[in-house]
C-alpha cells in the first residue's frame, strides 16, 4: 500500500474498532493475486504479490491485522533487499505473537529492507502497533484516534495523507460506521496538490506532483487497487468486513474504472 488511513477505536464497547481504508500502488507490470484466502496458508486472508509472494494487507481468521507502505528513499534504494511483503504475510500466518512483540523482533532486522512502515495488530486484544525502519523511533502501540501512513513515517502531514485523513475523520464522526463503498470511493481521489504544498523525496518535480494524488495514474505505474475494512464488536464476537475493488482485471491488465471486486465478512469469537 502506499495510501493508508484509519479510526483506531481499541476502548469501543460495541460498534466499530477499526475503520480503514487503503490504496495500493504498484507498478502495473507486477503480478498479483486478487483479496482471497491462501490455500497454502487457510488461515490468511489478503491479496497476493506473485513476485515476491508477500501481501500488502491481510487478515487472519483469529483476528490478526497487517498492513505496509514503502519509505520513499530513492537514493537509498537497494535492488538486492528482501521483499518487504513477507514481513505482513510472516506475521499473518506465523505463530501467535504479541504486535510490539513482532515488531520489536522485524526491528533486528529492519535494516536489511528498503525503506516500509509496517502496522500489525491483534484486534482481539485491541492492540495495533507502528515500525518504520528510517525512523528514529522503536516500534511502539498506536493511540486511540484517526491515523495516516503514505511513504514517510506515520502522520507526516502530505497534501494527499492530510486531506484524507481529515476527511475520513468527518466521516466517521458523522456517519461512525459508514459503508465500505463510501471509503473505497473518498480513496479514488485523482487531485494533485498544488507545486507549493509538495514534498521533496529526491524525486522530479514532475513526478513528485504525480505522486502527490490519492489515486495515482501515470504511465506504467499508480493505484492498482483501493482497500476497506471495518472490525466491529458484535455481542460475543468480532465481525470483520473487507472489500478489495481492483483496477486488475484479472490478467493484470488495468481497466479503469475499476470494478472488479472482493468481498468478505467473517466473524472472531471475542472469547478465544
Amino acid at each position: 500500500m502506499c495510501l493508508i488511513i484509519f479510526d483506531w477505536r481499541p476502548d469501543a464497547a460495541t460498534g466499530a474498532v477499526l475503520t480503514l481504508a487503503a490504496n495500493r500502488d504498484e507498478y502495473f507490470a507486477r503480478a498479483s493475486a486478487p483479496l482471497g484466502w491462501w490455500s497454502d496458508a487457510p488461515n490468511v486472508l489478503a491479496g497476493r504479490d506473485l513476485v515476491g509472494a508477500g501481501t500488502w494487507l491481510g487478515l487472519s481468521r483469529d483476528g490478526r491485522f497487517a498492513a505496509l507502505t514503502n519509505y520513499r528513499d530513492p537514493r537509498a534504494f537497494r535492488d538486492d533487499a528482501p521483499t518487504r511483503g513477507t514481513l505482513v504475510a510472516d506475521y499473518l500466518h506465523g505463530p501467535a505473537m504479541a504486535p510490539l512483540d513482532y515488531l520489536s523482533q522485524v526491528a533486528s532486522y529492519g535494516a536489511a529492507y528498503n525503506g516500509f512502515n509496517l502496522i500489525v495488530g491483534n484486534l482481539m486484544e485491541r492492540s495495533l502497533g507502528w515500525y518504520c525502519n528510517r525512523a528514529a523511533a522503536p516500534p511502539s502501540l498506536l493511540p486511540a484516534g484517526v491515523h495516516g501512513i503514505s511513504n514517510a513515517i506515520l502522520d507526516t502531514p502530505w497534501p494527499k495523507l492530510a486531506r484524507k485523513r481529515a476527511e475520513l475523520a468527518a466521516l466517521v464522526e458523522r456517519e461512525h460506521t459508514p459503508a465500505l463503498d463510501t471509503l473505497v470511493e473518498l480513496m479514488r481521489d485523482p487531485r494533485v496538490a498544488p507545486d507549493e504544498a509538495l514534498p521533496s523525496t529526491g524525486i522530479s518535480l514532475e513526478r513528485e506532483r504525480a505522486l502527490s494524488a490519492a489515486f495515482i495514474e501515470t504511465d506504467g505505474y499508480g493505484t492498482r487497487g483501493t482497500t476497506a475494512l471495518r472490525a466491529s464488536v458484535r455481542q460475543s464476537a468480532f465481525e470483520i468486513e473487507i472489500v478489495e475493488r481492483s483496477d486488475d482485471d484479472g490478467t493484470h491488465r488495468l481497466v479503469r474504472p475499476g470494478h472488479y471486486e472482493r468481498r468478505y465478512a467473517f466473524e472472531v469469537d471475542a472469547r478465544r
